[in-house]
């Protein structure tokens, strides 16, 4: 991968609960990038909860401003972008992931995203009498997409934030054959 791929941009894939949020504000701290999260910025765009873009426009309404967003955020310089699960489901997300940055895919069981995303209300796809094999059906439809668009894939099982971010760190250094601090300040 050349050097220029990494020189803006990191993009974090994966399901809801995969840790794609915290992980990359703390990435983003030690990397002295800026850190966005595709969600809240179209909360912010809209004024309105992503919970309330479902019940008025429906999943489709919410990935064509989901698609808006991220085709904006992509061509941000030194960002750290943390997307929406469902971010991959568009080859039109896919591809601008690909060509404006490097993409991570937090990679997580259903158990672990499970135990993360149980209390959380703020999940719309979740809200479901069996919680646990509608992760099991998105991870199932999802996992392949990650996989295709992720230059790294990161286990997250067995690791806090923090182990997680050094990981990160120190495989992109491999990827991209440069020392940490030539990362920071790329």
């Amino acid at each position: 991968m050349p050097a220029m791929k990494m020189a803006g941009n990191i993009f974090l894939v994966g399901m809801m609960g995969a840790g794609k949020t915290s992980v990359g504000r703390v990435l983003a701290k030690r990397l002295h990038h800026e850190f966005v999260d595709s969600d809240h910025e179209i909360e912010a765009r809209t004024g309105v909860r992503i919970p309330t873009i479902f019940e008025i426009e429906g999943e489709a309404g919410f990935r064509v401003r989901e698609q808006e967003v991220i085709a904006d955020l992509v061509t941000h310089t030194r960002i750290i972008l943390a997307t929406g699960g469902g971010a991959v489901l568009k080859a039109e997300n896919r591809a601008a992931l690909r060509m404006h940055g490097t993409v991570i895919y937090l990679s997580a069981s259903v158990d672990d995203l499970l135990e993360r995303t149980q209390h959380d209300k703020n999940r719309p796809l979740l809200r479901t009498e069996n919680p646990r094999a509608k992760l099991s059906t998105l991870l199932a439809e999802r996992d392949p997409l990650y996989r295709e668009v992720a230059d790294l894939i990161i286990d997250t099982a067995h690791h806090n934030v923090h182990s997680l971010a050094t990981l990160i760190e120190r495989k992109l250094v491999r990827l991209v054959g440069k020392k940490r601090d030539d990362i920071s300040n790329a």
